[in-house]
């Protein structure tokens, strides 16, 4: 027995107007050449872009216009991921949304009014989830222990694995244990002690995490969030996210593709007139496809939910399976890429790789295929 869910898919006006938008400056910012120029640097990110995204405000589009945002809803951030992801864009603009999101939907008054201004206006946060590098862990053991002060202040132990942006953030929101009961937490960048966070080399040089270790951070009892049941919510809109920018690169891999087959001339003929490599091309379109279809109908109904728990709903359902088809359709989009071009898809100067290693990254951020499969049965079957 199967459940009915919602199929609704709408595409706003406002969202046709960032993705138009974010197409032209994602486009012009972050060219291939641009891309490479990053790989070396110590942010992964060019500031003064990050500046002018922040100038156009970008970084409030989904925060409400009580904290100086936009408020136009969470779904308007995936037609400009989508670009960022075409065009390979390097920000942390998707961590920073995913906790401005955590603020929103698991935060005080006093936290809402004191960090979602801030994000508007360029403040850069990120979460620290993992104890260990698997998503479908549900044990947190980063625990909170109490200080023995009159003050009543509370004391971190434990470490986070592959926090992105971590370098970078001005503020963390930490998932912890405080009397067996999972909270979250938040941690300003300044409390950090010195060591505290160790870099990571990733398969994806374009994207930067690391380590932190949060042992003896202390923090006062308004530092923690009111609604630690947030944390589902956020491994969900994560996935979105994710699965948004996951399409965009899939259309920068066709791209990269077709280009290829259209000019590589072998044995008198363009590459692109053999069977073999036009049908695994249109497979790549169809996926592609598919995927937009799935990040767009989370987008409609994430719009459409209060901002209560998107658990347990077609919401949920809709963010799994975009996740699943928009990571597995890039996959697949890469391989190809690296396979079409020969023994040079397989060198460092040819473009090919940089989206195969995009797709190894990206399918295992908020969870894989399989996990969210796996979570989908439940969902889905009686």
């Amino acid at each position: 027995m199967t459940r009915n869910s919602n199929l609704a898919i709408s595409f706003s006006d406002e969202q046709a107007m960032i993705l138009d938008s974010a197409k032209e400056f994602c486009r012009d910012k972050s060219d291939i050449s641009a891309v490479r120029s990053l790989f070396g640097s110590e942010t992964g990110f060019n500031a003064e872009v990050w500046q002018q995204m922040v100038a156009l405000g970008w970084t409030g589009i989904a925060v409400p216009e009580s904290f100086g945002g936009s408020g136009l809803g969470l779904g308007s951030i995936v037609p400009l991921v989508e670009s960022m992801g075409r065009h390979l864009l390097a920000t942390p603009f998707i961590s920073t949304s995913i906790a401005a999101q955590a603020i929103l939907r698991g935060g005080s008054a006093e936290q809402q009014a004191k960090w979602l201004p801030a994000i508007v206006n360029g403040s850069i946060g990120s979460m620290a989830l993992l104890d260990n590098e698997d998503w479908g862990a549900t044990i947190s053991t980063c625990t909170l222990d109490v200080v023995t002060s009159d003050s009543g202040d509370l004391r971190l132990s434990g470490a986070k694995q592959l926090v992105a942006d971590a370098g970078q953030a001005d503020f963390f929101i930490v998932s912890a244990r405080f009397d067996q009961r999972p909270v979250l937490v938040i941690v300003e960048a300044n409390q950090l002690p010195d060591g505290a966070i160790s870099k990571k080399i990733l398969i994806d040089e374009t994207k930067r995490a690391a380590k932190v270790d949060f042992t003896g951070v202390t923090i006062s009892s308004s530092a923690v969030m009111l609604n630690p049941l947030a944390l589902n919510d956020i491994k969900l809109i994560g996935a979105l996210l994710t699965a948004a920018e996951a399409t965009g690169t899939c259309a920068a891999t066709l791209d990269c593709v077709v280009a290829y087959l259209t000019s590589r001339v072998q044995f008198g003929r363009l590459i692109g007139a053999y069977q073999s490599l036009k049908h695994p091309t249109v497979e790549i379109l169809t996926q592609m496809d598919s995927a937009r279809s799935f990040i767009y109908h989370a987008a409609t109904l994430i719009d459409q939910c209060s901002i209560e728990s998107l658990i347990n709903s077609d919401t949920e359902v809709a963010c799994r399976m975009a996740k699943t088809q928009a990571t597995e359709a890039l996959l697949f989009a890469g391989d190809r890429a690296i396979q079409f071009h020969g023994g040079m898809g397989f060198t460092y100067e040819c473009d090919a790789q940089l989206y195969l290693r995009r797709a190894q990254w990206v399918q295992h951020q908020y969870g894989d295929a399989q996990h969210h499969r796996l979570h989908l049965a439940r969902l889905l079957l009686d």
